[in-house]
C-alpha cells in the first residue's frame, strides 16, 4: 500500500492500464507536456511517448469525435474534457452519438472508451466551471457513469472503466484532488456497479457520491458522538450501473434514508434513488426520505456564497438531526 493523492491515483490507474494494453491512448487539452491542468496525467508522456499521450486543440467536439473514431477502429481511447461544464459543448457526442452506436448498428460497433472530466465545486471557479453534472449523464441510456470519492477507488474504478466494453463517463472531483488515502500497489480494480458501505449504523442510512462522501462520513461521526444517532453510509461510486441491491438492503435495515447530493435539487440523482426506495420499501420506511442538496442556483464564485450553497458537514448534521428529532417520541 502507498499513500497517494486522488490526482496521483488517477495517473496511477492510467499508467496501470496503458502498461497492460497498448491499445489504450490518452489525450485532451494539456494532458501531455503539461501533465494535465490538474496534474492528473503527470509522467505519462515521458513513459508512453507522444504516439499514446497527446495534446489536443481547444475543441471538445474534436476531442470526442477523435475518441469515437478511435474506439470504432479498435483502440481504447481515454479522452479528457477539462471541466465537466464543457460537456455541454460536445453534448451531441455524449448523448446522441457515442451511447447509441452499439444499439444502432445491432452490435456491430462497440465503443470501449472513457471520457474523463473534472466535476464539482470547491475551487472557487464560478458558475461555468463548478457544476456537478453527473445527473445530466445519468439520464442518457447507453453510457456508464462513475464518480469516485477517494484515491483508492479513483485508481480502481478508472482501470475498470478502461477495460469496460461500453463508453464510460468518469467524473473526477476537483475538491478531492489533494485528498490522500492508502492505494493498493500493483494491479487494482474496483468493479463498476458496486456501491461501498463505509460504515454501519442502526438509526439512519446516508447515501452520498464523490465529494459528498467524506463530508457525510464526518457528519456521521458527529451525529454518533454528539447526538446519539448511529448512521450507515453508502458510497454509490457509480450511478450507472446503479447498485440498487445495496441501496435497498441498507435502507430497509434502518428505515430512515437521507441522500447527500452536490448537484442542484431539481432532477438530481437523489430523486431517482428516492423513487426506487419508495417503490420497493414503502412499508419498511419509518419516515419520509430526506434529500440534502445544493439549491437550484448557479454555483457562486465567492468563498462565502459557494460554501453556503454546497452541502456542508454542519448542514448535513443539522438536517438529519432535525428530521430524526421530529420522529422521536415524547
Amino acid at each position: 500500500m502507498a499513500q497517494l493523492s486522488y490526482r496521483e491515483a488517477i495517473a496511477a490507474g492510467l499508467a496501470q492500464e496503458m502498461r497492460r494494453d497498448e491499445r489504450v491512448v490518452l489525450f485532451g487539452e494539456d494532458t501531455a507536456a503539461a501533465g494535465g491542468v490538474f496534474k492528473t496525467t503527470e509522467g505519462l508522456l515521458a513513459e508512453f511517448g507522444p504516439r499514446r499521450v497527446k495534446d489536443m486543440p481547444i475543441s471538445e467536439l474534436a476531442i470526442l469525435g477523435a475518441a469515437m473514431g478511435m474506439a470504432m477502429t479498435g483502440l481504447r481511447p481515454v479522452a479528457e474534457i477539462m471541466f465537466s461544464d464543457f460537456l455541454a459543448c460536445c453534448w451531441d457526442y455524449v448523448a446522441n452519438e457515442i451511447p447509441k452506436a452499439r444499439y444502432m448498428t445491432d452490435g456491430q460497433i462497440a465503443l470501449p472508451m472513457v471520457i474523463r472530466t473534472l466535476n464539482g465545486a470547491g475551487a472557487r471557479f464560478g458558475a461555468q466551471h463548478s457544476q456537478s453534472v453527473e445527473n445530466w449523464a445519468m439520464a442518457v441510456p447507453g453510457i456508464k457513469v462513475v464518480a469516485p470519492s477517494n484515491a483508492a477507488d479513483a485508481k480502481g474504478l478508472l482501470a475498470a472503466a478502461i477495460r469496460d466494453p461500453d463508453p464510460v463517463l468518469f467524473f473526477e472531483h476537483k475538491y478531492l484532488l489533494s485528498s490522500k488515502c492508502e492505494v493498493p500497489d500493483g494491479e487494482h480494480l474496483v468493479p463498476l456497479g458496486r456501491a461501498g458501505v463505509l460504515r454501519h449504523g442502526e438509526d439512519i442510512t446516508m447515501i452520498a457520491l464523490a465529494a459528498m462522501v467524506p463530508k457525510a462520513l464526518k457528519a456521521a461521526e458527529i451525529l454518533a458522538a454528539e447526538h446519539g444517532i448511529s448512521a450507515t453510509l453508502v458510497d454509490l461510486r457509480t450511478l450507472v450501473p446503479l447498485d440498487a441491491q445495496t441501496l435497498l438492503r441498507e435502507s430497509a435495515r434502518t428505515g430512515r434514508v437521507f441522500t447527500v447530493e452536490e448537484n442542484p435539487r431539481l432532477c438530481g440523482w437523489g430523486g431517482e434513488i428516492v423513487s426506487i426506495v419508495q417503490e420497493e420499501l414503502f412499508d419498511a420506511l419509518r419516515q419520509p426520505i430526506v434529500r440534502i442538496t445544493t439549491p437550484h442556483v448557479p454555483v457562486p464564485a465567492t468563498d462565502q456564497l459557494e460554501d453556503a450553497v454546497i452541502p456542508s458537514v454542519a448542514r448535513i448534521v443539522g438536517e438529519i438531526r432535525q428530521a430524526v428529532d421530529r420522529r422521536r417520541p415524547g
